[in-house]
């Protein structure tokens, strides 16, 4: 059994992992800003956590205890073309998809490293390898990401912490229903996915939760079959010129 504390987990792919890894007998730490959100979870604790406040980090890491697993989830997105993409908006992005899982990261990790184990995982996205129109600064964000868990797991290695970057394609979670949205009659409206590219919150729970048991786990996971096909052709595809997924 290990202790595992998630970000994000009123809704979607964070309350599904939670749900999963209780099943699996695990002790879950469930997290979100309003922890009424996490009523009806079976886990161990329920506690607010901002990923944009430091002290509110620092007292949800400080009341869970020893943890042994970060499943960084909490994130947002919004769709603009770049154009027409409020630079506030881009901030605030980055501060919760980027220096959110950042600033959790480094809050937990001292603990980790004093025991000399560990595992951190993140919720990243094919858009952590790829780009749509449309959704820049989502992109951005992940890639960014991307950039910090890898340059991680070279530092903590030698430390027995290990990490993962979990890249899950579309998530019929329920996030993609109402996006925040910033128009342009220029760029028009952005390109709507289509339905055999979802997967479930379920399904990326599932993956989740069998990184979390794993004995030995790698840098990134693509999560469904999209996800593969995507990053495959990524793999495949010349890095002089724009690849578009």
């Amino acid at each position: 059994m290990s202790s595992i504390l998630i970000t994000g987990t009123s809704t979607g792919i964070g309350r599904a992992t939670a749900a999963e890894l209780v099943r699996r007998g695990h002790r879950v730490v469930a997290t979100a800003r309003d922890p009424r959100t996490l009523d009806g979870l079976g886990v161990d604790q329920r506690l607010r956590l901002d990923v944009t406040d430091q002290s509110s980090v620092d007292a949800a890491v400080k009341e869970a205890g020893e943890i042994d697993v970060l499943i960084s989830n909490a994130g947002g997105i919004f769709y603009a073309p770049v154009e027409a993409s409020p630079a506030d908006e881009i901030e605030r992005l980055y501060r919760l998809n980027t220096v959110g899982a950042v600033r959790v990261t480094q809050a937990v990790l001292p603990q980790m490293r004093e025991r000399g184990k560990g595992r951190l995982l993140y919720v990243s996205s094919v858009a952590g390898r790829t780009v749509r129109p449309g959704s820049a600064a989502y992109n951005a964000s992940k890639w960014a990401l991307e950039a910090f868990a890898e340059t991680l797991a070279i530092e903590v290695a030698g430390f027995g912490i290990d990490v993962s970057l979990a890249q899950p394609g579309p998530v019929s979670s329920g996030a993609l229903d109402d996006v925040l949205t910033y128009g342009s009659p220029v760029y028009g409206p952005p390109e709507a996915l289509p339905e055999s590219a979802f997967i479930t919150s379920e399904e990326v729970a599932r993956a989740l939760a069998d990184l979390v048991e794993r004995s030995e786990i790698p840098l990134r996971v693509p999560v469904g079959a999209a996800a593969e096909h995507v990053l495959a052709a990524r793999d495949a595809a010349p890095y002089d010129r724009p690849f578009v997924r």
